[in-house]
């Protein structure tokens, strides 16, 4: 099991803030301040702190490290093809990859490599993922999708496609590959002034380690902001609950306990009030003798202002109800007076009040008048109880009359009448006084001025209402009737029964042990209402407490034991004298031989280092002493030693592995990568076209076959894919073949009259026919015994080379007329530039040139070798 599945089974293990923390330390070297601040929020969420940006842990997932493929499985990539919303990349490229040796893809800035590197880091699960992948911005958003590729791979010789889609777990066969950048290898310098590597994966836990310390500054620093003073809270103390409660304030204190003891009502508030006058009261009996008799006296106040408001309340409609009922009795009774009198022609106002009053006089008289008779039957020989002459005919008008006042209406009218005049003499005459006199008035005011005004002013508003009634009732106009005021007899009762407590209070006082219980009462109370008071600042005390108590539970996942536990364990599985053995002849590879692996495995802090001793006298920082160049040196061997020592047969994929290295060490990593290519596929992404010779060159030297190729920017988009490289590239041969092909396009320009861009294309066709003829020198006339740019002369070259006067003629004429051509003076000096068959002619005369130099070399070797004497050139004249 690699080291990245150890880590990886590891970390499943963990809190899940800490599989995020590994996820992260994997992705990048080191964490920055808004990945500590996440984790620390991540942190303090798994123990009840709540995170108010909502943040959710991401631990490690299986898809984020390389895929375990079996080492005797040998996977092959043969192309690249379907990009698709991959940056700017031009759609339905086929990159191809040699099946075996070495593949070279050669891109300058801006062609479009970056995009194929970004999708292959990302497919092959490599260690630095942390460049993005974009879709066209050239394209509307809504033609932008999910980047996705196709990768042609080979398992075992079978062919099969494997698609990629960007946010999917990639392909497992994939993880076959390993893919050098930056962070391959890290290289740091502890404190011990030695230069230290860890192998990819071990470093996790120095990082974890050192985010533990980092996250526990901060924790130590947040439990100092939530310290608490307890001490303020002192005065509660004592021998009551809430005195309790305080003395055993910690963070499990209940919130809903404090609320309790600290829920003070107004009546709590007036009990507190009582106890505390009665305790310091002088003579407590005597007191509650007063208050006893001032008790019944408000009692009694309390008692009519209760029974005079509901009479006054309910008096004005009753009066109302009762008279407007006399008066639709009387309104019948009137109608049936009308109807009387047009029967009998009858004086007016008969049947009337008046005349009733006259009628009921006659019915009183008739009893004296004629004792022996019952009224009206009188009989016609009778005399008249009112004019005192004989009834004769008005004996039965005198029936009629009693006849109409015993009818119902009548009657009905002359009852409710006569109850309306009871109901209402009855409230006319009645008091409403409440019986507040001037002493019990006073002695009120004194307990409660605001309620003796209101008493004062109660009762005095009961008989203004009593005059508007009165009013209301002779005029018949019950609107505009004072409102009535509230009621005090509640509070007043309340009075009373509160001088009743308090007379109770003040007897138990009296006594001693009353007294004593009383005291730890009001005691008890008189911190409760305190308690009151501070509550808010007790509960944040104890949120404080509570955050503390989380924070320390914070703490305790900080710990780096089983971090250096398990880095030692897994040192102890990767360290060995293979690993040692390795390194030391990857760095004398590539010229970093002065250090020196000493197996040195301890776990410190999270830390498992493996030294490299630097044999120098300085004693300066290494960092000082090591280049950028050394250490990006270091960092590949470092990568192929881990690939070697993998046991699997998967490729390698390099992207610009030669970043700040000098011209020496080029040669020395493309001398290395081309061995390496004989043992398994080397794909290599380069913008450096002097390596990507130096690798051509040293592929050819080791046997190892080589596919080079390309990409360039065209209006299809970028990442176009040529199987050539650049002009700068090629050979001698190849450049000869791109002009030909030149020269065709600037043929048709010619022919269709673009004679801005023909001209154009020549100069550019004789600029770059003097760069072949200076590779042609290199190459073919010296036989590569000197190359730009390579440290060392190859004089075993020279059994090829004939330099002859005739060469030298031929050289100096080509260079010249391209020189001639080759500068800005051909497009603003107004020089008339070469037709096309000139130009074709001067290109082939180069190739021409190149054929019999070829030709003649390979005779003079042969000559050489087989001792056969080679004629002698003709001495060069000026």
């Amino acid at each position: 099991m690699s080291i990245l599945h150890e880590v990886f089974g590891w970390s499943q293990t963990l809190p899940a803030w800490q599989s995020d923390a590994v996820a992260r330390l994997l992705a990048k070297q080191t964490l920055d301040a808004s990945d500590q601040d996440d984790l620390l929020a991540l942190l303090k969420e798994t123990h009840g702190v709540p995170d108010p940006q909502g943040r959710v842990a991401k631990p490690l997932q299986a898809e984020q490290i390389p895929a375990p493929v079996r080492a005797e499985t040998l996977v092959e990539l043969r192309a690249m093809k379907n990009l698709q919303h991959v940056n700017a990349i031009a759609e339905q490229q086929v990159l191809p990859f040699g099946s075996s040796g070495m593949t070279v893809i050669y891109g300058d800035n801006g062609s479009g490599k970056s995009g194929y590197s970004r999708v292959l880091k990302r497919a092959c699960r490599a260690r630095d993922q942390s460049e993005l992948i974009l879709p066209n911005a050239n394209l509307p958003v809504d033609k932008a999708a999910i980047p996705q590729a196709c990768f042609e791979v080979s398992v075992d010789g079978a062919n099969q496609d494997v698609q990629w889609l960007h946010g999917l777990a990639s392909p497992a066969l994939l993880s076959a590959f390993s893919i050098f950048d930056t962070r391959c290898a890290r290289a740091y310098l502890d404190n011990e002034d030695d230069f230290s590597y860890v192998p990819y994966g071990l470093d996790v836990f120095e990082g974890l380690a050192k985010l533990s310390k980092e996250l526990k500054i901060s924790i130590d620093a947040e439990i100092a902001q939530s310290a608490v003073d307890l001490t303020l809270f002192a005065p509660l103390l004592g021998d009551t609950q809430v005195g309790k409660l305080i003395a055993g304030l910690s963070a499990k204190t209940p919130i809903d306990q404090i609320d309790a003891l600290a829920a003070v009502t107004v009546a709590d508030l007036g009990q507190h009030s009582s106890w505390e006058k009665s305790l310091k009261e002088a003579n407590p009996k005597e007191k509650a003798s007063q208050n006893r008799q001032l008790a019944r006296r408000i009692a009694t106040v309390a008692s009519n202002t209760q029974t005079k408001g509901i009479l006054i309340s309910q008096a004005a409609a009753v009066l109302q109800e009762m008279t407007g009922s006399y008066y639709t009795a009387k309104t019948a009774a009137a109608l049936a007076a009308e109807q009387f009198m047009e029967t009998d022609k009858l004086l007016p106002g008969t049947g009337g009040d008046a005349w009733r009053e006259l009628f009921e006089a006659a019915r009183k008289f008739a009893v004296v008048a004629h004792p022996d008779k019952e009224f009206p039957n009188f009989g016609a020989e009778s005399a008249c109880p009112l004019c005192q002459q004989p009834l004769a005919d008005g004996a039965d008008r005198l029936m009629r009359f009693e006849h109409f006042i015993q009818q119902e209406a009548e009657k009905t009218a002359q009852q409710r009448y006569a109850d309306l005049q009871v109901q209402y003499k009855a409230f006319a005459a009645h008091d409403f006084n409440i019986g507040l006199d001037d002493v019990t008035h006073g002695e009120l005011a004194a307990l409660l001025a605001p309620l003796a005004a209101e008493a004062r002013a109660f009762e005095a508003s009961l008989k203004a209402r009593q005059e508007a009634i009165k009013r209301a009732f002779i005029d018949n106009q019950w609107t505009g009737l004072p409102p009535e005021l509230e009621n005090p007899s509640a509070r007043l009762q309340a009075l009373v029964d509160q001088l009743n407590a308090d007379a109770d209070i003040l007897e138990q006082a009296s006594d001693e042990a009353a007294r004593e219980e009383l005291h730890k009462q009001f005691t008890a109370l008189d911190a409760r209402i305190r308690l009151q008071g501070v509550r808010d600042a007790i509960v944040a005390a104890v949120t404080r407490l509570a955050h503390q108590e989380k924070l320390r539970k914070c703490l305790g996942d900080l710990k780096t034991n089983a971090i250096s536990l398990k880095a030692a364990e897994l040192a102890e599985k990767v360290v060995s004298k293979e690993l040692e053995a390795t390194l030391n002849q990857e760095f004398k590879a590539l010229g970093v031989g002065m250090l020196q692996v000493s197996l040195k495995s301890r776990a410190d802090k999270g830390k498992a280092l493996h030294k490299l001793k630097l044999e120098m006298p300085q004693s300066r920082n290494p960092s000082e002493i090591l280049s950028e160049g050394e250490q990006r040196a270091i960092a590949i061997a470092a990568f192929l030693a881990e690939v070697a020592l993998s046991g699997g047969k998967g490729g390698v994929v390099f992207d610009d592995p030669v970043s700040s290295l000098d011209h020496r060490r080029r040669e020395r990593v493309a001398k290395r990568l081309a061995a390496e290519a004989a043992k398994r596929q080397v794909i290599i992404f380069t913008h450096d076209i002097y390596f990507l010779c130096l690798l051509v060159e040293e592929a050819n030297n080791c046997g190892v076959p080589i596919l080079t190729q390309s990409l360039t920017r065209r209006p299809e988009g970028f990442g176009v894919t040529e199987p050539d490289l650049p002009f700068e590239g090629k050979n001698t041969r190849k450049r000869i073949g791109t002009l030909r092909a030149l020269q065709q396009n600037i043929a048709k320009l010619f022919r269709t009259g673009d004679d801005q861009e023909h001209r154009k294309k020549t100069v550019e066709a004789y600029f770059l026919m003097r760069l072949a003829w200076e590779r042609a020198v290199e190459e073919v006339l010296l036989r590569e015994v000197v190359l730009r740019f390579r440290k060392g002369i190859e004089t075993q070259r020279l059994d090829g080379v004939v330099v002859e006067d005739d060469d030298y003629r031929q050289v100096d004429a080509g260079m010249s007329k391209c020189s001639n051509y080759a500068h800005d003076k051909a497009l603003v000096g107004g020089i008339a530039v070469p037709d096309p068959d000139e130009l074709l002619a001067d290109i082939e005369a180069l190739e021409a040139w190149r054929a019999r130099i070829e030709e003649r070399a390979v005779a003079t070797k042969k000559a050489r070798k087989t001792g056969v004497a080679v004629a002698a050139p003709v001495a060069i004249t000026q």
